[in-house]
């Protein structure tokens, strides 16, 4: 079976928007080592407990990030040669083959090929009842990956919302001190305003790559889907020919 070959400006506009965020990052970086001898650690506890939790969040982005720039692939995901095998073995008919072999390699197109071929009964062979099974096994078996791509559309949303609530719980304090005398120290204010605005900062500084990557992935895996399917049903369409061959 042929592949059909993925469109190269797709995946070079995508690299393109991936390195038009360089920039941007870079720039935020210089800004803030420019603003003076402030340390990470200073940062750290500028930014109070929001920075906990904001933390934990861009060790999860980047975890899933990486997961995904190693699964979400075509190799590993559709396997070209398991997908020839069962071409091959379904042309001439031998569906006890075809399992043994989506069995020992197990992917996508393997899982979904071996739940029609259990329903390929060669005595009485029901094409619907194939097709039927593997449409019911394709929707189990998409739905895999793609919920650990959609784990970073959450944490995309979440880093700015803690951040967003850092800020609040900053000013709250901000205020407070106000209330109580401080409106004449402002060193007083000051570590309540920097939590405020560093909590910001570090949330879109997580949600923005998160968010970038949640649809960078989600793209990849959209395009793999839909040749899932045609090779799927190039399988259905050869087991089809070859039971209507044996009778």
């Amino acid at each position: 079976m042929k592949h059909t070959p993925s469109l190269p400006w797709l995946s070079f506009t995508r690299w393109l928007l991936l390195l038009g965020l360089i920039p941007v990052f870079l720039h935020a970086q210089e800004t803030a080592a420019s603003a003076g001898d402030v340390s990470l650690g200073q940062l750290w506890r500028q930014g109070g407990w929001a920075m906990y939790p904001l933390a934990m969040f861009s060790v999860a982005a980047f975890g899933l990030i990486l997961f995904n720039a190693l699964s979400i692939r075509e190799q590993p995901l559709l396997r070209a040669d398991v997908s020839n095998e069962l071409d091959a073995l379904l042309a001439k008919g031998d569906v006890d083959g075809a399992k043994a072999v989506c069995e020992a390699s197990p992917c996508l197109v393997a899982n979904i090929t071996r739940a029609g071929l259990v329903r390929a009964n060669p005595g009485s062979y029901d094409s619907e009842a194939v097709e039927k099974a593997m449409e019911q096994a394709s929707v189990e078996e998409v739905a895999g990956p793609f919920g650990v791509i959609s784990y970073l559309s959450i944490l995309a949303t979440l880093a700015p919302m803690v951040g967003m609530l850092g800020t609040v719980s900053g000013m709250i304090k901000a205020f407070r001190n106000i209330a109580l005398g401080g409106m004449g120290k402002p060193e007083l204010l000051a570590d309540n305003i920097s939590e405020a605005l560093i909590t910001t900062a570090v949330g879109l500084v997580v949600g923005i790559p998160a968010m970038f990557a949640f649809f960078f992935f989600k793209s990849r895996y959209a395009r793999l889907t839909s040749r899932l399917a045609r090779i799927c049903g190039d399988l259905h369409h050869t087991l089809n020919q070859a039971m209507h061959a044996k009778r």
